[in-house]
């Protein structure tokens, strides 16, 4: 029977509650008593990755490892890279792989080949839908013959509202030929008719990007795409409040990303100031700092999404 990630992202999140750990790890986050004992920056950024998954995989539904941080440390950062993928897989915790591809007809299956398979296999990618939304199709076909082949079927979350103060540049624009719609009410509508062929499957293994950054429309579009699963940026470090957070968990739910607040919980952990001040981090030490944060994000998130009940 073919299974569907996304479903299985929906249960974790349903067991363990719906935080996020982003994996954008970059080197300047390694302390120097941690990095000195590493030969490269790729080296120490996975023994870094390693210790908060093996340290704080009980407060997390799943991780999203964000490319550009690897990539930026060249060859050896791709090799993290990859690594960190199979550490977490290996788990049997759901991936995410930020990646935002969008491309057309060839160069789509080609970046469809590169993450639903291969040296760099995921569990889901994130896509942006910006040059047409035939540039989804060749990602989704990939993802639903990933499920006849190996029995589960890739899942993809596509851009629709993001978190960053530019977002209003495109996707708020106004569509002259429609009653007070925007450019990502047209996304939006395509992402509900791809929905829709998945109607007898369960969770469609497409999903929406809403940031959790703006308030004002974050109750019309949980509202808006009610059979829709959320990824959840913006939470933490970029000042997204979890009462926003929670509106878009209710309906089909979410998992909502934390990555720097996470990361670099140690630099603001209290008891770690004296370690801090002397030099003497040590790995462990961020990775239990980055734990204690994420039991708090987490509860933070259901108590929050209790509150809105």
């Amino acid at each position: 029977m073919n299974t569907n990630t996304m479903y299985r992202l929906q249960k974790a999140c349903e067991s363990k509650g719906p935080l996020c750990i982003g994996l954008d790890t970059d080197p300047s986050y390694v302390p120097d008593s941690v990095r000195k004992n590493y030969s490269s920056d790729s080296e120490a950024v996975l023994a870094y990755n390693s210790a908060i998954i093996e340290a704080a995989s009980d407060f997390a539904a799943c991780y999203k490892v964000q490319i550009a941080y690897y990539e930026a440390m060249g060859l050896a950062g791709l090799d993290a890279f990859s690594k960190t993928l199979r550490m977490v897989r290996g788990k049997n915790i759901p991936v995410i792989s930020d990646i935002k591809r969008g491309d057309i007809a060839d160069t789509a299956k080609a970046y469809a080949r590169a993450h639903f398979s291969g040296d760099f296999e995921t569990d889901i990618i994130t896509v942006n839908p910006y040059m047409g939304f035939d540039t989804l199709e060749p990602f989704i076909e990939a993802a639903v013959a990933a499920g006849e082949k190996t029995g589960e079927t890739k899942g993809m979350f596509v851009l629709l509202r993001t978190s960053n103060p530019g977002m209003t540049d495109i996707e708020k624009q106004a569509l002259a030929e429609n009653n007070g719609e925007c450019v990502l009410d047209r996304v939006g509508s395509q992402l509900l008719k791809i929905a829709d062929r998945f109607a007898d499957h369960g969770i469609s293994p497409v999903g929406a990007v809403v940031g959790c950054t703006e308030e004002s429309d974050a109750r019309a579009l949980r509202d808006k795409y009610k059979n829709l699963f959320f990824l959840i940026p913006g939470y933490g470090a970029q000042g997204g409040a979890a009462r926003i957070a929670a509106t878009l968990l209710d309906n089909a739910g979410g998992t909502v990303n934390s990555s720097r607040g996470i990361l670099c919980a140690w630099k603001k952990d209290p008891g770690l100031a004296e370690k801090r001040d002397s030099g003497i981090l040590t790995l462990d030490d961020i990775a239990q700092a980055a734990a204690r944060a994420a039991e708090a994000s987490k509860q933070d998130l259901l108590g929050a999404k209790n509150l809105i009940k």
